[in-house]
């Protein structure tokens, strides 16, 4: 299904301008009164920003985040000189969830707080349409993270690869088989592809795992598409 955003696009700006409202002076405000791409913006030209988080759970309204890592795609290029990881300071033990990600309570303590590490994250997407794959969850701890630290929520535009991977499986005219759960993860998705195995739960080489199945999804979605795809195209 192609979503054309017209109305959707501008819910999410109006929510963007009352958060900006609601927000104190600060990174956050900074970050949502910058313009970002609108739903017609071509996916040729779309400036993004590939995103994984590592946390202590999966509940946002709980669980913490413990790393941050992002790569930037411009013009459809991965721009690797952009990229970025930080280790962040939890304020809680992260717990079992150690032994997925490998960061343990020693780690995190001399990582930086999560307000420094969000100012740097929401800097770098400035302008940009948020990338991830599961991109609910990202943005829900994101969001979660600057209500706590900001007083406001995160409301950004944002691209799902795992949404994409599911269009892709169901075929051109999705009536394709329903994808079993596992033919939407990561490494699976990447597989599909041909692409290369990276090692899981490292932020950064997860954002480059999604920016790079990104550019694979979209290069296959373009030959299905009989006009050049859009924001509206690849995002909902």
């Amino acid at each position: 299904m192609i979503w054309r955003g017209g109305a959707r696009g501008g819910r999410e700006a109006r929510r963007r301008e009352a958060a900006a409202r609601r927000a104190p002076a600060g990174p956050l405000r900074d970050h949502l009164t910058v313009p970002t791409p609108t739903p017609g913006t071509p996916v040729a030209e779309l400036p993004l920003l590939a995103v994984d988080l590592e946390t202590t759970g999966l509940d946002p309204g709980r669980d913490r985040i413990v790393a941050i890592a992002w790569v930037p795609i411009d013009r459809l290029g991965v721009v690797l000189g952009g990229a970025g990881r930080l280790v962040v300071r939890p304020g809680s033990d992260v717990g079992e969830s150690a032994t997925l990600h490998g960061l343990t309570d020693d780690a995190v303590a001399a990582g930086v707080p999560s307000g420094e590490a969000l100012a740097r994250l929401l800097d770098a997407l400035a302008g940009r349409v948020l990338l991830a794959h599961h991109a609910g969850l990202e943005a829900g701890f994101i969001s979660a993270e600057c209500a706590r630290v900001f007083g406001s929520p995160f409301v950004p535009p944002s691209v799902d690869t795992m949404r994409l991977q599911r269009r892709v499986l169901e075929g051109p005219l999705g009536t394709g088989p329903e994808p079993a759960g596992g033919e939407l993860r990561l490494a699976a998705a990447r597989q599909r592809f041909g692409l290369p195995r990276y090692r899981a739960h490292d932020p950064l080489a997860d954002a480059l795992g999604c920016a790079e199945l990104y550019l694979a999804q979209v290069a296959e979605l373009a030959l299905r598409s009989r006009t050049p795809l859009t924001l509206a195209d690849v995002s909902g």
